[in-house]
């Protein structure tokens, strides 16, 4: 942990991956900065921590321009799941781009380091298995998931431009399925998608056959693999995937979850969406040789600390494996 303390913006502070961040910064002794438009983000993930002196939370659209004085940026802002960058896909490719731009040039003029959070999305559907960094991807530029695809991938390029033309000191890490306490209860994603139907009691949906894999990394892992990215020396600028490279099919997950709820839920199959890819699984060799990272919490431990989470906020209970009403 640095002794100085710094001044950090989080921008998405307020959604699920920035709120964890911002806790994460204030432990580490720093002055943390939480710029978010509420679209996603939640006033609840930050409540608790409006009272630190050292935290403050700005409402603000990084498709803005932001004039503050800092010392490091992550950059975190863009709805990550389809059904919300689905929404409104322009202004999600906005987000990405002119957010990257407008971000870029407050770390242009304040010398600060910079991350971007960019995604496993970068790779698309990819024809190889794990997925390495130089792989260059498979994405359909013209479909429904483009628009977050795209963007991404343009936000990326911008990075490496600035890095290269205008000195910038950035980071740039690629994040696959994160999971944890705080995940947007209607962000349609399978965790939590199956928790929230399990703990109703609800038929679970799997879209095709659900033999397509994901691979799953737990929030504090992921945390932690942004603090060392952005404190690595400066000739480690990425891109580095930061991921769980234990693969697991969808329906496996599904049927972890009804188990450790005690559900009765079924699963029930609807028509997989396009694009949606059939593999995902990190290759995360850079992450462990040159940040020393690899994720520790097993997933059944993740889970089960995710569905304690969503059971409080449903008011209901999770005993014996049962979830009672």
């Amino acid at each position: 942990m640095s002794t100085i303390r710094k001044r950090v913006l989080v921008t998405g502070g307020a959604g699920f991956l920035g709120s964890h961040l911002c806790e994460r910064l204030l432990r580490d002794g720093h002055d943390v900065l939480c710029v978010d438009n509420y679209f996603t983000g939640r006033k609840e993930n930050i409540a608790h921590l409006l009272s630190d002196p050292h935290f403050e939370a700005m409402r603000h659209d990084i498709t803005f321009p932001l004039y503050v004085e800092v010392d490091r940026i992550y950059n975190l802002a863009c709805p990550a799941s389809p059904v919300h960058y689905q929404y409104d896909p322009v202004q999600t490719t906005k987000v990405s781009v002119i957010g990257a731009i407008n971000m870029l040039g407050l770390a242009k003029r304040t010398g600060a380091r910079i991350l971007q959070a960019s995604t496993s999305e970068v790779y698309g559907d990819p024809s190889v298995n794990p997925q390495t960094e130089d792989y260059r991807g498979n994405v359909n530029m013209l479909g429904p998931r483009a628009c977050y695809d795209e963007g991404k991938r343009c936000a990326e390029t911008l990075f490496f431009d600035y890095a290269r033309q205008h000195r910038v000191a950035i980071r740039v890490v690629r994040i696959f399925n994160t999971y944890g306490p705080r995940l947007h209860p209607s962000d349609g994603r399978v965790v939590s998608n199956f928790i929230l139907q399990a703990l109703q009691g609800q038929d679970i949906t799997i879209y095709g056959d659900g033999q397509q894999t994901r691979s799953f990394c737990y929030v504090d892992d992921l945390i932690d693999g942004f603090i060392a990215m952005m404190e690595a020396d400066d000739d480690i600028t990425g891109p580095i995937n930061l991921g769980n490279p234990h693969e697991i099919s969808v329906r496996e997950l599904a049927e972890r979850i009804i188990a450790l709820t005690g559900s009765r839920s079924k699963l029930i199959s609807r028509p997989l969406p396009q694009d949606d890819p059939l593999q995902r699984c990190p290759d995360i060799t850079r992450a462990e040789k040159l940040l020393g990272w690899q994720p520790c919490v097993p997933l059944e431990e993740g889970l089960r600390r995710t569905i304690e989470h969503f059971a409080e906020m449903l008011g209901v209970q999770v005993a014996q494996g049962r979830a009672l009403a």
